[in-house]
């Protein structure tokens, strides 16, 4: 899923996607084939990182050339949403005068009715924004008016801000990217806009979010009971390496399926992700947060990893010999609008209900606390 790339959005078209996906594929696969033979996997991020800015330097000359038309806002059915700068006339990107410049990246483009997390990126001209807090307004766009709590409230006049939250900003590991997220109750379907004002004394500037809110996503949702997939445990197999494509990997993520962690009396964290293959070279470390939270809470929770890609062994660095596990089918990941193999990560509850869900890299910090808020003690 190009568009949760922590440095840059890329363009949507399809030629472009697929040779940068091709070309990523290559890269990596010649980075990993020398990382297996000296042992060095916590590399593989950096020449990620370089491959983004390669690719950044395509998307560019990309875009300059031609930029595909943005599709028409819906509340019924789930868009391929964009970050977009939509501040008043005057202010550009900026928070007017004395202001600084401010380009925001969406992380977060799944949004359901209801309580949700929402991540962004802040990019500055010269270096990404790493203020401990902004302040967001969460403001509906649609074209009915807001009703108050269970109907029996006041009206909330649409463009009037909603809700108004601080977003904590979260370091990534390496150091050297990070995101800002929150919650947001969003009471009904159709276009919000997110105020976001940073202003921490070296830093200071606005700038706005559009998102597409929608009834229900094709994922799992807060709330709800994951389909039981009978995802392969090492029981299953001859050689890890037929379970995950991580060069370093931790079995206890093998030893039940999904299934069996929706169904135990404990709470259970579930990691959709490949780390050899991943596009923003998030998910090598997103699994490691997970292995890490694992250590922490041995025996009070159930942890599972889901390779994105079935028979990984066979892939041999050529996505087009890969196939999809089935488990990322039955979960709707691929019915996601341009998702093509980011991570995703599950807190369900001591009853198999979803009680948090994390689109794109989630550090382990925000791990912990939904986990701890499934296990009660948050």
């Amino acid at each position: 899923m190009l568009h949760s790339l922590p440095l840059l959005l890329l363009p949507s078209s399809p030629r472009f996607l697929i040779s940068a996906r091709l070309l990523g594929s290559r890269l990596l696969n010649l980075r990993l084939s020398e990382a297996k033979t000296v042992g060095a996997r916590r590399s593989v991020p950096v020449l990620a990182a370089a491959l983004a800015a390669l690719t950044l330097a395509i998307a560019t000359i990309a875009c300059a050339a031609a930029a595909p038309p943005a599709p028409a806002p819906t509340s019924t059915s789930l868009p391929p949403a964009a970050a977009r700068s939509n501040l008043p006339a005057g202010i550009g990107d900026s928070n007017g005068a004395g202001g600084q410049e401010i380009t925001p990246i969406l992380a977060t483009r799944v949004l359901d009715v209801g309580t949700q997390r929402v991540s962004f990126l802040l990019s500055g001209k010269k270096a990404l924004i790493k203020a401990p807090e902004a302040t967001v307004s969460a403001t509906y766009l649609g074209d009915t008016e807001l009703e108050g709590a269970a109907g029996g409230g006041e009206t909330t006049p649409k463009n009037t801000p909603a809700e108004t939250r601080q977003a904590i900003f979260h370091l990534w590991p390496y150091g050297i990217r990070g995101a800002y997220s929150t919650e947001f109750n969003f009471d009904r379907p159709g276009r919000w806009r997110l105020d976001v004002t940073v202003d921490d004394g070296d830093f200071s500037g606005a700038t706005q979010l559009e998102v597409e809110v929608v009834e229900q996503s094709p994922v799992p949702g807060i709330g709800s009971r994951p389909p039981l997939s009978r995802s392969k445990t090492l029981d299953e197999v001859d050689d890890i390496a037929q379970l995950t494509t991580d060069y370093e990997p931790d079995p206890d993520l093998y030893r039940i399926s999904v299934a069996d962690a929706i169904e135990s009396p404990r709470p259970a964290v579930i990691v959709f992700a490949s780390p050899a293959f991943c596009v923003s070279a998030t998910c090598g470390p997103q699994v490691d947060a997970v292995t890490e939270l694992k250590e922490a809470y041995r025996g009070r929770a159930d942890f599972v990893h889901v390779e994105i890609y079935d028979r990984p062994e066979e892939i041999q660095g050529d996505l087009s010999r890969a196939e999809l596990a089935g488990p990322v089918r039955e979960w709707g990941f691929t019915d996601l609008p341009e998702w093509f193999n980011e991570s995703w990560v599950y807190i369900l509850n001591d009853a198999g209900l979803v009680e948090q869900r994390f689109e794109g890299f989630a550090t382990l910090t925000e791990l912990e606390a939904a986990l701890q808020q499934a296990l009660g003690e948050g």
